[in-house]
């Protein structure tokens, strides 16, 4: 068993059943998730145990949240309750040609406004294998800037495995800062990340044409460097992609197989199940596992009703293999 640090916000997540529009419902459906959190609920599904760092109103609302987290496996010792609201996101889940939908009402949250005091990183990183990032979180607030680079320096102080997914929002960032005056050194503590051309090109404020360019030059640039991975979507329909994935060392590419998705049910945390998979395969496999692991992991995702993966090793480990897929297990 890995112990695992993760930290971010947890939201209420709002969709109408089935496909239909907003405009059309009359009731939502009720989810909890969160990026980072919902990395940390996969991992935990595979046996690490995972602490969450986050912060939650202190009402039911955000009890309820909580143990949502614990009942998706997940250690809510060192979460923190204040007065305020609880993130809320609205989705709507597109068919066909018509895309998926997201309205984000997070502004003000509890989340955004935690004591980064509050926090005893001695008991929280005791022991930890690896603490996991977004570039979501110091996007929400300055609190929440601050909050992420001082977990990553206490992480580093104690050479815990830093794995970062630079998930570039451009409408989240509304505090006054611009991504590259805040990510630079949040990178330069990351040993893993996952991103594509555009999370680096926005994050640097760069112009790199491609994932190769940028990887060169990101491995120059930062010394603590030791992985970077990236996904390539192929969007034929709302329901139907194409997926694949690469890891890369300074001497060394590893590619997963392609995935072709027909009859997505739920695409939102595929990339979170992506980032979990490789997390767990690089603690436990060596890179070509691991971005197998990975790729099959974000994959299965697809087939799965609301944030969360909920799959076990063993079946993405069928998937990698090719074996069982889509047959009656009885």
């Amino acid at each position: 068993m890995k112990k695992i640090v993760s930290l971010g916000e947890v939201m209420l997540r709002l969709s109408p059943p089935s496909n239909e529009r907003f405009f059309q419902a009359k009731q939502f459906n009720i989810e909890f998730g969160g990026s980072e959190a919902n990395v940390g609920a996969a991992l935990a599904f595979w046996g690490n145990h995972v602490i969450h760092l986050t912060a939650f109103p202190d009402h039911e609302i955000g009890l309820t949240a909580s143990a949502n987290l614990r009942r998706n496996g997940i250690d809510t010792k060192f979460i923190k309750y204040y007065p305020g609201r609880i993130g809320v996101y609205f989705l709507e889940q597109g068919a066909m040609q018509r895309s998926s939908k997201i309205i984000y009402d997070r502004e003000d949250s509890a989340f955004t406004k935690l004591d980064i005091e509050d926090f005893d990183w001695d008991e929280i990183l005791e022991n930890a294998d690896a603490l996991h990032w977004s570039g979501i979180t110091p996007a929400l607030s300055q609190v929440c800037a601050d909050f992420t680079l001082k977990a990553l320096e206490e992480a580093n102080k104690r050479k815990v495995t830093v794995f970062g997914d630079l998930n570039y929002r451009s409408n989240l960032w509304n505090f006054g800062k611009k991504p590259q005056e805040v990510m630079p050194e949040l990178m330069a503590f990351t040993h893993v990340m996952i991103a594509g051309t555009r999370d680096f090109n926005n994050c640097l404020n760069e112009e790199f044409e491609s994932f190769d360019e940028a990887k060169n030059d990101l491995f120059i640039r930062f010394e603590n460097l030791k992985y970077i991975s990236t996904t390539k979507r192929e969007s034929i329909s709302s329901s139907h992609n194409k997926l694949s994935a690469k890891i890369a060392s300074r001497n060394n590419t590893f590619r997963s197989k392609e995935y072709n998705l027909s009859h997505i049910v739920d695409r939102v945390g595929s990339g979170d199940a992506f980032a979990g998979g490789l997390i767990h395969g690089l603690l436990h496999h060596d890179p070509q596992q691991a971005i197998e692991f990975g790729m099959a992991a974000g994959a299965l995702k697809h087939s799965v009703p609301g944030d969360i993966l909920l799959c076990s090793e063993s079946e993405i480990q069928e998937l990698v293999l090719g074996e069982s897929i889509g047959k009656i297990k009885r």
